[in-house]
């Protein structure tokens, strides 16, 4: 049976694979962005486009209606928009502090805010039994990720997760939080990854290379299967062994 599946940061990398994952089971995808152009040559079969700046409220509410006005009911809803920063313009600064607040404040809001502002704003659009949210967090969210903010703000995801996996449960509703370790061919490191960094990443791998987005696509795409009817609450993490169970 088709499914309507709303795929956030649908156009590059993770996003991206797990929405052609989706499409060739013959699912009816939305890509979500803030770059229009990018949405649209990402090349997924049969896939709507709509770019939307999910920090912002009235973009999340004009989202929400075009896909009132084009799906219905959500099958599944994946948050895949997010990212350390890196690529972003920031407000020049010389006091510290202020750079400090500009730099949580802006992961908060890449990381944490879109994903709760999208689905709350079609969470009573979501499949009831048999609807899906699914979240992308980051190994640093258990070590770590230099600054703190970009682990603290996917971290947050988890009691979000948790407490939607408990409301939603008995609607028939599944919540669960994909945690990817070092993932290349994204855009996440922009040109902060050199030769070094990549080979240390990799060495703490126990499969003795790099993830892809297609491992992460995969996972996601199994959460939101009937096999995984019964899984809920549930932080999965996909590294390659490099960060263990919790």
């Amino acid at each position: 049976m088709t499914r309507n599946v709303v795929i956030s940061g649908g156009g590059t990398g993770i996003g991206l694979a797990a929405a052609r994952a989706f499409a060739a089971d013959g699912d009816r995808v939305l890509l979500l962005g803030r770059r229009e152009q990018v949405l649209r040559e990402a090349r997924v079969p049969g896939a709507l486009v709509r770019a939307a700046d999910l920090t912002d409220v009235d973009d999340v509410r004009q989202a929400a209606r075009f896909v009132a006005e084009e799906m219905g009911a959500v099958d599944v809803l994946v948050h895949s928009a997010g990212g350390s920063g890196l690529l972003e313009q920031r407000p020049e600064r010389d006091d510290p502090l202020e750079r400090i607040a500009d730099d949580w404040s802006l992961n908060f809001r890449l990381n944490t805010l879109t994903a709760v502002l999208l689905t709350e704003a079609l969470r009573h659009r979501l499949a009831e039994p048999g609807g899906r949210v699914l979240f992308l967090s980051s190994i640093a969210a258990y070590r770590g990720s230099g600054s703190g903010a970009y682990g603290a703000a996917k971290a947050a995801l988890h009691p979000y997760a948790h407490d939607l996996a408990r409301q939603l449960g008995p609607h028939g509703i599944t919540v669960n939080v994909v945690a990817p370790g070092y993932i290349e061919d994204t855009g996440f490191f922009g040109d902060a990854m050199d030769d070094e960094r990549r080979a240390r990443l990799v060495a703490e791998t126990s499969t003795g290379r790099a993830g892809t987005p297609g491992d992460v696509a995969a996972t996601l795409h199994w959460l939101a299967s009937p096999a995984a009817a019964h899984v809920t609450s549930q932080i999965v993490q996909v590294n390659g062994g490099a960060e263990r169970g919790h």
